[in-house]
């Protein structure tokens, strides 16, 4: 079937939006995809993580397409998604690392990918400086999803994802949500359903010395120490971006967001037109028997029974739904600092406009 093409102007830059319905995953959908990436156009798609803006990470045009239409700062570098480990070497140039760096690779690798980590390592002159935001270093993931990996294999074996949202909002984790900020701009998106950790990736630099975290993400920090040993403390200052969502403000919605632990929400006054996030039921429960909100007031919950992955899978999607053009504010309960609790309370800081 024909599709008809509208032309929209922007930013010099002219896209096509397909009069087409999102496009649910299959091995049609994933082939037509990725020829679309090799023609170098721009794909959101479905990642276990959040849903990712992809294109050829070795085609600056597609790659500048990517920035465009997000409104990203060039300053803030991308992700370069990988089908298989062996494709590694093609983005970064292990031969810079040391026998120590290159053990500790070699573990990460094995425990943690496919999966939400992204590593930063030291790139290959193939790579565009586009995509590392001129770093001599590079962010690299090999994520879980089977479909995300099809659709890399398929088109360029490497595409630079960042989320498929536009840049500081809230991070997309199923497909109505790209369709609802970016849908005129990008062209083909695949529906693969809700995003199953629902957190950006944890991003770990291990080329800089003693590794360390620059972004709380889907591998806790307890996890890593256990495979690798002690992290350093990120000590990135001044504003410096060496990775990416770096950003100290980040993943807003619309509505201000507030975020306090639990004794701070006890004595938070009720306004009009407010929304509350609590953790878990038992933190919802305690706070309705002392500030008895008007029953028109939106509250959800993370977990019911306080899951922390649980929590994090339904993060983002809970603030979307909170995040309503009549609310002037979203007051938020911090998560338990361990585990995921970690990433949840990183986003929060990041989208606190206090």
């Amino acid at each position: 079937m024909s599709k008809k093409l509208v032309p929209i102007v922007h930013c010099s830059l002219i896209w096509y939006c397909l009069s087409m319905p999102i496009l649910s995953i299959s091995d049609e959908t994933i082939r037509q995809a990725a020829a679309h990436i090799v023609r170098g156009g721009i794909v959101a798609f479905p990642t276990e993580t959040v849903y990712g803006l992809g294109a050829d990470a070795f085609n600056p045009g597609a790659l500048a397409m990517i920035f465009e239409i997000k409104n990203r700062p060039r300053f803030d570098p991308l992700i370069v998604h990988i089908a298989a480990l062996g494709a590694l070497e093609k983005i970064a140039d292990l031969s810079m690392l040391d026998n120590d760096t290159r053990k500790k690779l070699d573990a990460l690798t094995e425990k943690f990918w496919p999966g939400p980590l992204t590593l930063i390592l030291p790139k290959q002159q193939t790579v565009p400086d586009l995509a590392t935001s001129g770093l001599p270093t590079v962010a690299v993931r090999l994520p879980s999803l089977a479909s995300a990996r099809q659709l890399i294999a398929l088109s360029s074996g490497a595409v630079a994802a960042p989320s498929a949202n536009p840049f500081g909002c809230l991070s997309p984790t199923s497909a109505r949500h790209v369709l609802a900020t970016l849908g005129g701009k990008v062209e083909i998106i695949l529906d693969g359903g809700p995003a199953q950790v629902g957190l950006e990736s944890t991003v770990l630099d291990i080329c800089g010395g003693q590794p360390r975290i620059l972004r709380p993400g889907g591998v806790p920090k307890e996890a890593i120490e256990a495979v690798i040993g002690p992290l350093a403390e990120n000590t990135a200052s001044g504003g410096a971006v060496t990775g990416p969502g770096m950003m100290k403000s980040h993943y807003a919605p619309r509505a201000s967001l507030e975020a306090h632990d639990m004794e701070t929400l006890l004595e938070t006054p009720v306004e009009d037109k407010c929304a509350f996030l609590f953790f878990d039921g038992a933190s919802r429960d305690k706070w309705l028997k002392k500030r008895k909100p008007p029953q028109d007031t939106l509250i959800k919950v993370l977990s019911e029974t306080g899951n922390i992955t649980e929590a994090g899978a339904n993060f983002f999607q809970s603030l979307h739904e909170l995040d309503k053009p009549e609310l002037c504010r979203i007051y938020a309960q911090f998560a338990p600092k361990e585990g995921l609790g970690a990433a949840i309370n990183d986003r929060l800081q990041k989208a606190s406009r206090i």
